[in-house]
């Protein structure tokens, strides 16, 4: 798939990790006085984000394997993140994508937020709908390599089934970020090293 004005865009709205902190950061410290329920709730899932984003940044690492994948890109690519601040899945694992990023400087990393830019989110639905956060990694030319999210399998078959048992969304995000915190990254370590062996296997085939 192509898109050759998608990419631009992206680079053109999206901001680095270290700006996406600094926008987490000011969002965190919004007084909530005259804000609608919907939007208090924001901020305070927001503050939330904050601490786990900053946690996982310190302690997160790449296994062995997922390290040489990502070293091994010899091309530029373009990796958009649609994201936005309240969403725990991103908080999750944005901090991981970030840091890979930082190790190959090939890879240019943005982040789009999703509310500002629904004609690019509406490109990378996910089952028609704009779940995040979503990975999308680009060439040069703008072609899509590859695509992830809005969450490890594994955690969404946690989300699936706690839904299924007709749990509300706050038993259900609970039941969410315990499994996060159990695995440690480690599924979205083997998600994210398959994806970029597929994306090289395919590049050795053209």
């Amino acid at each position: 798939m192509e898109f050759p004005e998608t990419a631009p865009q992206a680079k053109a709205k999206g901001i680095t990790y270290p700006a996406y902190l600094d926008l987490i950061t000011r969002q965190a410290a919004a007084e909530t006085v005259g804000m609608t329920p919907d939007e208090a709730q924001k901020v305070e899932f927001t503050k939330l984000n904050l601490h786990r984003s900053e946690r996982i940044g310190r302690t997160w690492k790449p296994s062995e394997t997922l390290a040489e994948r990502l070293v091994r890109i010899e091309s530029v690519q373009l990796w958009m993140v649609l994201t936005e601040p309240w969403c725990g899945d991103s908080a999750q694992c944005l901090p991981a994508i970030a840091t890979l990023a930082q190790m190959n400087s090939l890879v240019d990393l943005r982040l789009v937020l999703r509310d500002e830019n629904l004609p690019i989110m509406d490109q990378f639905l996910t089952d028609g709908k704009r779940s995040i956060p979503r990975l999308v990694i680009f060439d040069s030319s703008g072609r899509v390599l590859g695509q992830w999210g809005p969450r490890p399998a594994e955690a969404q078959a946690v989300f699936d089934q706690a839904k299924t048992a007709g749990l509300e969304k706050p038993e259900i995000l609970e039941k969410l970020h315990l499994w996060y915190g159990r695995d440690r990254g480690s599924a979205l370590d083997r998600e994210l090293s398959e994806l970029l062996e597929k994306i090289s296997t395919r590049t050795l085939k053209r």
